[in-house]
C-alpha cells in the first residue's frame, strides 16, 4: 500500500498521509492544504506535503511500471509466480529494471547471434557442469552452413550466452552494484596540464560512498567540458570471486576454465560498464537532490527577506562604459524618474554625477540608495560614500544581490511593465524595488536565474524548475498578497491561480477599479468556486467592506470568526485598530470554545492568532539589511579584523558573506562554528547579519577567507 510506505518513510501517521493524498487527488494545492486543512492532515506543513506529493508521484509511477513489466513478461509466456512476487515486492525503479532485464527486447548482441546459431543448448550443458568433455559436447552443435563453423566457435558462442545470462541475473547485479558503491574508488584525471578551475580534480580520488555532492557536480562539469577523464575502480577480484561461487557450483576441472572465462567476460564487458553508469547516474541524482535542497532553502530565505516599506528609494544599476543607470521609485514602487550618470571609468565624470545625484535626492526626497552588486558596484559605492558626506539629507545605502536583474529587464514581462524604458532603466527600477519588497520583485524572475545555489545549470532543469517554483509558491502564500496592487507575476503564484487567471484578475481590476470584497473574485472570468476556495485566504483587501478580507482568515471561516468576536465582546473595528490583542486570554478553554463554534481547535487557534495581529508579515522576524554609509576595499582588510556582514549565498562547503568590499568572503564549513557543523544551513541562512573575523586576503586571486569561530555565533 503506497500510503503506508509513505507514512513509514516520512515518519507520520497513516491517517495523515491518507488525508493528504485524498486532498491532493481532489485538486487542492499544497499551500491551501498546509494552511487551511490542518485538522484533516494533523498539521503537516508545506515541506512535508511537498515531500509526500513527490513520493506519491514516484510510487504511483513505480506501480504503473510494474504493471507494464508484468504484462510484457506474461505476454512472452515467461511469468512465474516467483518472478511476479519479486517484481511486486521491488521498491525502486532500478530493482524492477534488473528483474525485467532478461525479458526486455534487446538489440542484437553476441549472445543473440549465438542463440540464432542454436547454441543455447550447449550453454545449458556447460552450466550443468556434468560433462567431462566440453569439446565433444560442442561437436554436436557445429553446423558450418547455419551455425557454428567449428568447435571453437561453438564454445565461444556458448560462453557469450552464459556471460549475458550472468549479466541479466538481478541478484548478481544488486550485489555488485552495492559492493561497487561501498568499496569502489572514483578517479578523475586532467587531460591537460594547463591551470584552470578544475586543478584540484586533475589528480583526484575518493571512495564512491564518501563522495560529496558538490564534488560530483564539479567533476561532471569538468568531464562534460572534456577537461577531466573519470572512472570508477571497483573491487573486481571480490566481485569475480562472488560470481564464481554463484555460478561454478561443482568441481569439474573440464568445465571450470570455460565458465571462469565467461564470468570474467560478463563482468568486464557487460556488468562493469553498466554498473559504473548506473552508479554515476545515482551519484549525480543524489548530488542534484542535495543541491536542489540547498538551492530551495537559499531561495526561500532570499524571498523571505524583510521589506523596507515606506521609503523613497534610488535604484542604482552600476556599470563602466555604458554608465550607471538610476531609477527613483516612490514608497509604493512607482517609478518617478530615471537618469544615466558616468562616474566610473572610462568617463570618470564624478563631479557631474554628484551634482545630478544631489538634485535628484533633494527633489524626490530619496531616503535610501539600493546598489546592485555587479560590475562597477564598489566603484559606484565609493562615489556614494563621498556624496553622503557632502549632503545635508540623511541618506543610507545598501548593496543588493542583482542576480537575475538583467534577465528580468530583457523579458517580455519587463517590456510590458515599462514599455518606454530601456533595459538599463528597467534593471535600476528592479534593483530599487528589491530593497522595498524582495518577494514581490523576485517573483518576476525565473527562480533559476536568481543564483543562490551551485551548479544549477548542470542539473535536471525540469526537476530544478518545479522544485524552485514550489518554494516561490510557498513563500508567496505564506506572506499573502494585496489583491489590489499585486502584479500578475505575484498573483500567478497564489494557490489556485494560474497565469491566465492572474492576468484576468489584473484586467478586471483595471476595468472595474479596486476589489472591495473577496467574493467579487467570483466575477473574474474563468475564476470558479474551486479556484476561489484555493486562493481567497491568501489574498488581502485593505480598507475593504469586511475587515476579515485583510486577514488570512478564510471566507469559509467567517461565520466562526464573527461568532468568536461576538462571544468575546469584540467587533470588526477592534480587529482593524489592533484592539483584539487580549483575545487569546479571554478565550479561555480553546478546545471547549472550538466545540461551541463548530470548528476545529487548530483552526480556532489560527483565527485567534490572526485577529490579534491581522495581516502580520512573517518576514518581520528576519534581520533587516545592513544600511551602510562608508566603504572598505580589499586592501583595507587585515587578518584578525572583526566585521559585520550579510550572508549572500550558502553552498555545501561554506557560506559567502558580503563584508562591504568588492569580493564576498568565504566562511568555510570548518570555520562556521566552534562546534561540529554537518551542513552550513544548520548554522546560517541567507540574509543573516553575522560577525566575521578576517583570516586571510589573497588580492591576486581575489579571495577572502573568513571565520565565525569564537564570535558568539551559533
Amino acid at each position: 500500500m503506497i500510503e503506508r510506505q509513505i507514512a513509514e518513510e516520512l515518519k507520520v501517521a497513516l491517517w495523515q498521509v491518507e488525508a493528504a493524498v485524498k486532498l491532493i487527488d481532489e485538486g487542492n494545492t499544497i499551500p491551501f492544504i498546509a494552511r487551511y486543512r490542518k485538522e484533516a492532515t494533523g498539521q503537516l506543513n508545506d515541506e512535508q506535503l511537498r515531500d509526500l506529493s513527490e513520493r506519491l508521484e514516484y510510487l504511483r509511477n513505480l506501480a504503473d511500471k510494474k504493471k507494464q513489466v508484468l504484462a510484457s513478461i506474461e505476454e512472452q509466456g515467461k511469468l512465474s509466480d516467483e518472478l511476479r512476487a519479486q517484481i511486486e515486492a521491488a521498491t525502486t525503479m532500478v530493482a524492477v529494471d534488473d528483474l525485467y532485464r532478461p525479458y526486455r527486447p534487446k538489440r542484437r548482441t553476441r549472445a543473440t547471434d549465438a542463440r540464432d546459431k542454436g547454441l543455447q543448448g550447449l550453454a545449458d550443458i556447460l552450466l550443468l557442469q556434468e560433462t567431462d568433455d566440453p569439446k565433444k559436447e560442442a561437436e554436436a552443435f557445429v553446423d558450418p552452413e547455419k551455425g557454428a563453423k567449428d568447435v571453437t566457435e561453438a564454445l565461444q558462442g556458448a560462453k557469450d550466452i552464459i556471460a549475458e545470462q550472468i549479466s541479466d541475473t538481478a541478484d548478481f547485479r544488486t550485489y555488485i552494484r552495492k559492493l561497487t558503491f561501498d568499496k569502489g574508488i572514483l578517479y578523475s584525471e586532467g587531460k591537460s596540464e594547463e591551470s584552470d578551475v578544475y586543478d584540484m580534480y586533475k589528480a583526484f580520488s575518493s571512495a564512491v560512498c564518501k563522495l560529496q555532492g558538490y564534488r560530483v557536480l564539479a567533476i561532471n562539469r569538468g568531464e562534460a567540458e572534456k577537461v577531466l577523464s573519470v572512472r570508477i575502480e571497483a573491487p573486481a577480484d571480490d566481485i569475480l570471486r562472488y560470481l564464481e561461487k554463484k555460478v561454478i557450483t561443482r568441481k569439474n576441472e573440464a568445465v571450470k576454465p570455460l565458465l571462469s572465462e565467461a564470468i570474467a567476460d560478463s563482468y568486464t564487458r557487460l556488468i562493469a560498464p553498466s554498473i559504473e553508469r548506473e552508479i554515476r547516474n545515482q551519484l549525480t541524482e543524489n548530488a542534484e537532490d542535495g543541491a536542489i535542497k540547498v538551492f530551495n532553502k537559499n531561495l526561500e530565505q532570499l524571498l523571505m527577506q524583510p521589506p523596507i516599506a515606506g521609503k523613497v528609494v534610488l535604484g542604482w544599476d552600476p556599470a563602466f562604459r555604458t554608465g550607471c543607470k538610476l531609477a527613483v521609485v516612490d514608497a509604493t514602487g512607482k517609478v518617478l524618474y530615471t537618469v544615466v550618470i558616468y562616474p566610473t571609468a572610462p568617463q570618470n565624470k564624478v563631479e557631474e554625477a554628484k551634482r545630478i545625484l544631489k538634485q535628484v535626492i533633494k527633489k524626490f526626497g530619496v531616503e535610501l540608495i539600493s546598489v546592485g552588486n555587479g560590475t562597477a558596484s564598489r566603484e559606484s559605492e565609493q562615489v556614494i560614500v563621498e556624496l553622503l558626506k557632502e549632503i545635508p539629507e540623511k541618506v543610507s545605502y545598501a548593496i543588493v544581490n542583482e542576480a537575475g536583474a538583467s534577465v528580468y529587464s530583457a523579458s517580455k514581462l519587463a517590456t510590458e511593465e515599462f514599455p518606454n524604458f530601456d533595459v538599463g532603466q528597467r534593471s535600476a527600477a528592479s534593483i530599487a524595488r528589491r530593497l522595498q519588497d524582495p518577494l514581490a520583485e523576485l517573483v518576476k524572475i525565473d527562480p533559476k536565474a536568481i543564483g543562490v545555489g551551485q551548479y544549477q545549470h548542470d542539473m535536471n532543469q525540469k526537476k530544478l524548475g518545479e522544485s524552485l517554483s514550489g518554494v516561490v509558491e510557498d513563500c508567496v502564500n505564506r506572506v499573502g498578497v494585496d489583491l489590489n496592487t499585486a502584479s500578475a507575476s505575484l498573483l500567478s503564484y497564489i494557490s489556485g491561480i494560474n497565469k491566465t487567471l492572474a492576468k484576468n484578475i489584473v484586467d478586471y481590476r483595471e476595468a472595474n477599479g479596486s476589489f472591495r470584497d473577496r467574493r467579487e473574485l467570483l466575477k473574474v472570468p474563468k475564476l470558479g468556486p474551486k479556484a476561489f476556495e484555493q486562493c481567497a485566504g491568501f489574498l488581502r483587501i485593505r480598507d475593504g467592506r469586511n475587515v476579515l478580507d485583510n486577514t488570512s482568515v478564510h471566507p469559509e471561516s467567517y461565520p466562526a470568526a464573527n461568532a468568536l468576536l461576538t462571544k468575546l465582546g469584540y467587533n470588526t473595528a477592534d480587529v482593524k485598530s489592533g484592539g483584539a490583542m487580549g483575545m487569546r486570554k479571554k478565550a479561555g478553554d480553546v478546545r471547549k470554545l472550538a466545540a461551541e463554534l463548530g470548528i476545529g481547535e487548530i483552526t480556532l487557534n489560527d483565527i485567534i492568532n490572526e485577529l490579534e495581529k491581522p495581516s502580520r508579515d512573517p518576514r518581520e522576524d528576519a534581520p533587516q539589511p545592513i544600511l551602510r554609509s562608508d566603504v572598505l576595499s580589499m586592501e583595507d582588510l587585515k587578518p584578525d579584523m572583526i566585521l559585520k556582514g550579510t550572508v549572500r549565498n550558502i553552498i555545501d562547503f561554506g557560506a559567502f558573506v558580503d563584508i562591504g568590499v568588492h569580493q564576498d568572503g568565504l566562511v568555510h564549513i570548518s570555520e562556521l562554528s566552534d562546534r561540529f557543523v554537518k551542513h552550513p544551513l544548520d548554522v546560517v541562512k541567507i540574509g543573516d547579519i553575522v560577525e566575521v573575523k578576517v583570516l586571510s586576503v589573497d588580492l591576486k586571486r581575489k579571495r577572502i577567507q573568513l571565520s565565525m569561530k569564537g564570535l558568539g555565533g551559533k
